[in-house]
């Protein structure tokens, strides 16, 4: 199936429906061809589940009202709090939407005004990353089972399974407490295969292998001292989608290098159509052009394209690796990379100029950068989307509704527990003091 073959059989659909009164916004994103190769791949290229997909993302956004969610009608009181904030990348470059639950109490707050507000999240960073993928990031640090609110993490759920196609990284949960395993457990079994390999439970000691220390904040044993304030949206260049590069990502440059890589340290491999690859990013920071090379301890196992090149101020380049077939990959930090730099006075460089200044270069004048390599552990679905299983589509809420009945009536068998306590003690008391009475007694009256 091609974009043009889902255009189609979505026009077929309106033509149909002539009274369907979508959002003119969302009628010009069904015509984008990035968005559509989104829906197109969240569905595993199914032609019918695509076009019912985005008749649905439509129909959603006509009912909730997404289009018109902005600063000045949702709950500020509540943006504020910080409970929903984007900030940070993982190491593939994807921005972190971090769910802070140690602030968000059930049954406290209007979950229709959370919901808007979660929207509002969804779409401003769906706009500024260009439809970029993001990382939801769960911080149980602290939490205790009044935090564990279900209804609001099938929430979470059925906006990535349904009205955001391939919109999703990793669900990264960080310092899960015991009281909460059940919960997720539940809603781990329940998630499909591409779910699952997508959930990662981390602590400090772990979130570096999906979070750069550079990126993580200082609460988490990172070296970000970020603290929220809200920022409001520029919305001048909303009808003009803005490519984010890495040049405009958080810092992970130190003064007076040559290069900022993306990811910093390590790169992450993925199983996709029976081709395991990893990708990472290298931004000039440099007043002029510089010259790169990539080397790696392992050349016969890595196809690395482009392997060197030259980039002018400011430019960045993705560099794509591929494993050759027929090599084990193993998680033992043995594979790494090298990528070297050196300034040159132009980028227009022949290649016997450029090895002119390689050879003629001494090692302070090369810039150095090392990368740790990090493999799947086993072979990957195809597609790594949460959000195309269609059988069973109400269990998970299902489940996640019981198991929070289950903690609710827990919660009230411990209260009766206590007050039986109490009322045991009382008893015990008064019956110690009868019992000594009675005893005072009897010895008065034996005298």
């Amino acid at each position: 199936m091609t974009t043009a073959d889902l255009k189609n059989l979505f026009q077929t659909k309106l033509k149909e429906t002539p009274d369907h009164d979508f959002h003119p916004m969302d009628l010009e994103r069904a015509k984008d061809e990035k968005y559509l190769r989104r829906v197109m791949k969240h569905t595993d290229n199914d032609p019918k589940l695509a076009a019912d997909m985005l008749w649905d993302i439509c129909t959603w956004r006509k009912s909730s009202g997404a289009n018109d969610i902005n600063e000045s009608n949702i709950r500020m009181d509540y943006v504020s709090d910080g409970a929903f904030f984007p900030h940070g990348r993982d190491v593939d470059g994807c921005i972190l939407l971090i769910v802070k639950s140690k602030k968000h109490i059930k049954g406290t707050k209007d979950f229709e005004e959370i919901k808007r507000i979660i929207i509002y999240w969804f779409d401003r960073i769906e706009r500024e990353e260009d439809g970029s993928k993001i990382t939801l990031f769960f911080d149980l640090d602290g939490c205790g089972l009044n935090n564990m609110d279900m209804e609001l993490t099938n929430y979470l759920i059925s906006l990535f399974k349904s009205y955001y196609p391939n919109f999703l990284n990793y669900i990264i949960i960080y310092q899960m407490p015991w009281i909460l395993s059940a919960a997720f457990k539940v809603i781990k079994s329940l998630l499909p295969a591409k779910g699952v390999e997508k959930m990662k439970f981390v602590n400090k000691d772990t979130l570096k292998t999906f979070v750069a220390p550079e990126q993580a904040l200082v609460c988490w044993g990172g070296k970000d001292n970020y603290e929220f304030e809200f920022v409001p949206e520029n919305r001048s260049s909303e009808h003009t989608p803005k490519k984010v590069t890495f040049a405009e990502q958080g810092d992970n440059h130190s003064p007076g290098e040559m290069l900022r890589l993306n990811p910093s340290s390590l790169i992450v491999f993925k199983s996709e159509n029976d081709e395991v690859s990893g990708q990472f990013s290298i931004t000039n920071m440099d007043e002029g052009a510089v010259s790169f090379k990539i080397r790696t301890t392992s050349p016969e196992k890595f196809r690395v394209r482009p392997s060197s090149g030259t980039l002018a101020k400011g430019a960045t380049q993705t560099i794509i690796i591929v494993v050759q077939p027929g090599f084990q990959l193993r998680n033992e930090m043995k594979d790494m990379f090298l990528v070297m730099s050196v300034q040159t006075p132009k980028t227009d460089l022949t290649p016997k100029e450029i090895n002119e200044i390689w050879s003629n270069s001494t090692g302070s004048q090369v810039d150095e950068y090392r990368l740790k390599c990090q493999f799947p552990v086993k072979d990957l679905p195809k597609n790594g989307n949460l959000e195309t299983k269609h059988d069973k589509p109400d269990s998970v809420a299902n489940a996640l509704n019981n198991l929070q009945m289950n903690y609710e009536i827990l919660h009230r068998q411990v209260d009766k527990l206590k007050l039986y306590q109490l009322f045991t003690f009382i008893l015990t008391a008064i019956s110690v003091v009868l019992g000594y009475l009675i005893y005072q007694n009897s010895n008065n009256n034996e005298r």
